[in-house]
């Protein structure tokens, strides 16, 4: 009886060991993202005028402090197929309401959600501003929603309208939807008329000043489900470029927030640093703005954390130059104070003539957010990468506007070349040190390493020798965590100089070779996951069930260098949108390209060979690890409605990662073909989220 039940013991561990290491899919906790985001009040006030349904018509001398304004109006909203005007203000401002064309993403991606039988009726408020920098003269500022993204697209809303001088925003009820940056102001006459379109608008008041909104505290914080694939809330937001930094146990990642693909404030850009971080990647947090837009000169460029004097940092560069010439600007004045001294000067922008403009700094109060910016002009460049490099020395990348590698025993000027030649080229370029190896990265294109011991004129091209990690991310951010750990983290292009947020793990081999791999605590939650086939024996397809999915399969390489296999992701329009992941194990190459129903896709380049893995559309990447034996390849792909596409993100051998993005594939289909390649175990599970 006792042999009995230690045999019945043996064969239950022998199962449940299986179960670990072969089979169900492990379970994931959920990623959770406290969000700071919570509705916001006006106070009640005296309004300078008001209209209504009984007097839809007014007059009103605007006071002398015209420099903000707000308008509140109780409207009827309705999906109208003609344009509707609800509120003019001649040559200042009009209100209205239209059907937006379905396919129309630009700036303002109005698609991102629509009506359920799929039109977009859209509100949106233009503003006229008049700028001496506008060589175009007086420019319409809109901003506007998709009315499918409210709760009750029609009915009665409590729309608001608020100029400060620096913010143009729209807020309905009582929730901020849209907004963007001034660039002038609006030319009021002596006598202003305005009037509503009674059948719509209920009351409207105008106010000056403007009312300044107060965030409203709530008691249980909004809360987002995942981080990865993440986008800020909004129908037109978007994550820009990405600087993480780890610190005393905490993950930071700030990221250049994004309206209208780089369109903000006529075409400047408008980005500034949001910041978001984690102690245990499960739960993260959203703090305020690390370097708010303040005026309306402001618009900035992508920096780094650092640590200076036991202080959390954050350095960034003004891009005024966009706005302004450089003549206008505090630049001659920094780089002649260069070139009489050889080093860079301290200069406090708001006591010296001309529009700041390069770099310059935040410091964080707490050492974990509460952002302050020092106002203090360190060095020219308008890109600048701070860093403390291993042996404590302060150094700096210098990009956009400058070049080399500069160093200085002090932040606030006195910055010295020390390298002008390298880096040779690359935007946004970041080093950093992984056991005896050094590493710089550019934004799009670039990578070099070197022997951590060896000198500075010792890096070597990356790309040239195919070695390079790009994956898809746009400029990418290098961090060590806990453990020894290195994430990368980016954004995938979606709408211009924005999309969403992605985040992978890094791997390196003893030679100093880096891949990449995702990062097991924040793969999204899936729902049960199923078995598609067991063997790919000859060319299969399956439905998806799901248009956002965790794809699963093994892979058998086989013998011929010629032997690849293809997994190919078709929607409801078959080869039009359709991308197929191609992955050659012989060869160590795989890659993106466009899908075909009869056949293979043609090949694509990689970065060395011309390619263009940041485009994240079709490209390739070349000299795979692991892939000379059986491997497991897993893909997410995320659908949105938001994206208007696919995000389709690939691990290979758990040692190479490449991401795509495809405009207008929501995947219902998938199609295995193999040629001298063996497929197996392949499941699927779609995403909970």
């Amino acid at each position: 009886m006792k042999k009995k039940l230690l045999n019945s013991s043996l064969v239950i561990l022998m199962i449940i060991g299986s179960l670990l290491f072969h089979g169900c899919a492990p379970k994931r906790e959920a990623v959770k993202l406290v969000l700071r985001s919570s509705p916001w009040h006006f106070a009640e006030g005296s309004a300078l005028s008001a209209l209504s349904p009984k007097n839809m018509k007014g007059t009103f001398a605007v006071p002398s402090d015209s420099s903000s304004f707000t308008i509140k109006m109780l409207v009827n909203l309705k999906a109208e197929n003609s344009i509707k005007d609800l509120l003019q203000i001649p040559n200042v401002l009009t209100v209205k309401t239209f059907k937006h064309d379905a396919k129309d993403r630009k700036q303002q991606n109005y698609p991102a959600f629509p009506m359920p039988d799929g039109s977009i009726p859209v509100l949106e408020a233009a503003l006229r501003l008049h700028s001496p920098t506008e060589s175009k003269g007086p420019r319409d500022m809109p901003i506007g929603i998709p009315l499918a993204m409210l709760k009750k697209p029609q009915g009665e809303h409590e729309v608001v309208l608020h100029f400060s001088g620096v913010r143009w925003t729209l807020y309905v009820d009582n929730e901020l939807l849209d907004n963007d940056f001034a660039l002038g102001y609006p030319k009021w006459g002596e006598q202003s008329t305005w009037e509503i379109d009674p059948s719509i608008v209920a009351k409207a008041e105008i106010f000056f000043p403007g009312i300044e909104p107060q965030k409203v505290a709530l008691q249980t914080p909004r809360t987002s489900d995942e981080i990865q694939y993440w986008t800020p809330s909004g129908h037109n937001t978007w994550v820009g470029d990405v600087a993480t930094f780890y610190h005393k146990g905490r993950y930071h990642l700030f990221y250049l927030f994004d309206r209208r693909g780089h369109a903000s404030k006529f075409g400047k850009g408008a980005h500034y640093f949001e910041h978001l971080s984690t102690t245990d990647f499960k739960t993260w947090t959203e703090h305020d703005a690390a370097t708010p837009i303040e005026e309306q000169w402001e618009t900035l460029g992508t920096g780094t954390p650092f640590i200076f004097d036991n202080k959390l940092c954050i350095s960034y560069g003004l891009h005024t130059t966009r706005i302004y010439p450089k003549e206008q600007t505090t630049l001659p004045l920094q780089w002649e104070y260069y070139n009489k001294h050889g080093v860079t000067g301290s200069f406090r922008y708001d006591t010296i003539p001309g529009y700041p403009a390069g770099s310059t700094y935040s410091i964080s109060e707490d050492g974990i957010s509460n952002f302050k910016k020092t106002k203090i002009l360190f060095h020219p460049c308008e890109n600048p990468s701070v860093y403390t490099d291993p042996e404590g020395r302060l150094r700096m990348l210098a990009n956009y506007g400058a070049k080399g590698t500069w160093g200085s025993n002090s932040i606030d000027g006195g910055w010295r070349s020390i390298n002008p030649d390298f880096p040779p080229g690359g935007d946004c370029t970041f080093f950093f040190r992984w056991g005896n190896y050094d590493y710089v990265i550019g934004g799009f294109t670039g990578f070099w390493s070197k022997p951590a011991k060896a000198s500075e004129d010792k890096f070597v091209d990356g790309v040239k020798a195919g070695l390079d990690f790009y994956n898809g991310m746009n400029v990418p951010a290098v961090t060590e965590i806990n453990d020894g750990r290195f994430l990368l983290a980016g954004w995938i292009p979606m709408a211009g100089w924005g999309g969403s947020l992605t985040i992978h793990e890094m791997v390196q081999s003893p030679d100093g070779r880096i891949g990449t791999k995702w990062m097991e605590e924040i793969i999204p939650a899936t729902q049960k996951e199923k078995s598609l086939a067991k063997e790919i024996k000859e060319t299969s397809s399956f439905a998806t069930g799901s248009s956002s999915f965790l794809l699963t399969f093994d892979v058998e390489p086989g013998t011929d260098l010629t032997g690849k296999l293809g997994a190919l992701f078709l929607g409801a329009d078959g080869e039009n949108h359709a991308c197929e992941v191609q992955i050659s194990p012989k060869a160590r190459k795989a890659q993106y390209g466009k899908g075909q129903l009869k056949h293979f896709s043609a090949a694509e380049k990689s970065l060395r060979e011309g390619g263009s893995p940041t485009g994240v559309r079709n490209y390739a990447i070349e000299n795979l690890a692991n892939t000379d034996k059986p491997f497991t390849v897993r893909m997410i792909v995320k659908y949105e409605d938001k994206f208007g596409g696919s995000q389709i993100d690939t691990e290979i051998a758990g040692q190479r990662t490449m991401i795509a993005f495809r405009p207008d594939l929501k995947v219902e289909k998938l199609l295995f073909r193999s040629d001298e390649t063996g497929i197996k175990n392949v499941k699927i599970a779609a995403l909970k989220n």
